[in-house]
C-alpha cells in the first residue's frame, strides 16, 4: 500500500472561533475541488471538529496562528490541525479514526482519516486544473466592445502624472 501525500493543501489561521467556520469552508471547498464530493460533509466536519478542540485549547488573550491542512494520501482523506503552542492538550474529538499525536513542547497535530470512496487512492484523486479565463458574460462584452489599442499612449499618460507627483513632494 502506498500512503505517499499525492495532494496537499493548507491554510493558516488565527486560533480564535472564527477559525472553526473558516476551517469548515477550506475542508469543504478543498474535497470539492479535489471532486471528492461523498467525502465532503463528512471531511467538513471533522475539520470543524479538529478546529473546534485546538481553539478550546488556546489561550484567547494569546491565541496564536494553527495551520488547517486537507490531504490525500494512500488510501484516505486526511484532515490535520497543526496547533499554535498551547498550554494544554486538545481534547480528540470523537470519531473511529481520529487522533493526536505531539510535535514539541505545546505544540500538536490534530488528525482525522477518512477512507478514499472504494476502488480509489490517491493518485486516481484528479488534480484541479486553474486558468484564468474571462467569465462567458465578460468575453461576450469584450467581443462586442473591444478596446483600443493605445498602449504606447496610456504608458505616456502613467509615466507623466509619475513624474509630476515627484515634482510635487521634491517642492514641499
Amino acid at each position: 500500500m502506498n500512503n505517499r501525500t499525492e495532494q496537499m493543501d493548507d491554510l493558516q489561521l488565527v486560533a480564535l472561533p472564527t477559525a472553526v467556520g473558516c476551517t469548515e469552508m477550506f475542508v469543504r471547498f478543498s474535497a470539492t475541488e479535489w471532486k471528492l464530493r461523498p467525502l465532503r460533509d463528512a471531511a467538513a466536519e471533522a475539520g470543524r471538529n479538529l478546529a473546534k478542540a485546538v481553539v478550546a485549547a488556546v489561550d484567547p488573550a494569546r491565541p496564536g496562528m494553527l495551520t488547517a491542512r486537507i490531504r490525500v494520501a494512500g488510501p484516505d482523506l486526511v484532515i490535520e490541525i497543526e496547533t499554535p503552542p498551547v498550554v494544554r492538550v486538545p481534547p480528540v474529538p470523537d470519531g473511529p479514526r481520529v487522533g493526536v499525536t505531539q510535535l514539541g513542547v505545546g505544540r500538536y497535530l490534530l488528525w482525522a482519516s477518512l477512507p478514499l470512496p472504494a476502488g480509489m487512492s490517491a493518485s486516481a484523486v484528479p488534480l484541479p486544473r486553474r486558468q484564468r479565463k474571462p467569465s462567458p458574460a465578460a468575453a461576450i462584452e469584450a467581443a462586442r466592445d473591444p478596446l483600443p489599442d493605445d498602449g504606447d499612449d496610456v504608458m505616456q499618460r502613467i509615466l507623466f502624472g509619475l513624474a509630476n507627483k515627484a515634482q510635487e513632494r521634491h517642492r514641499r
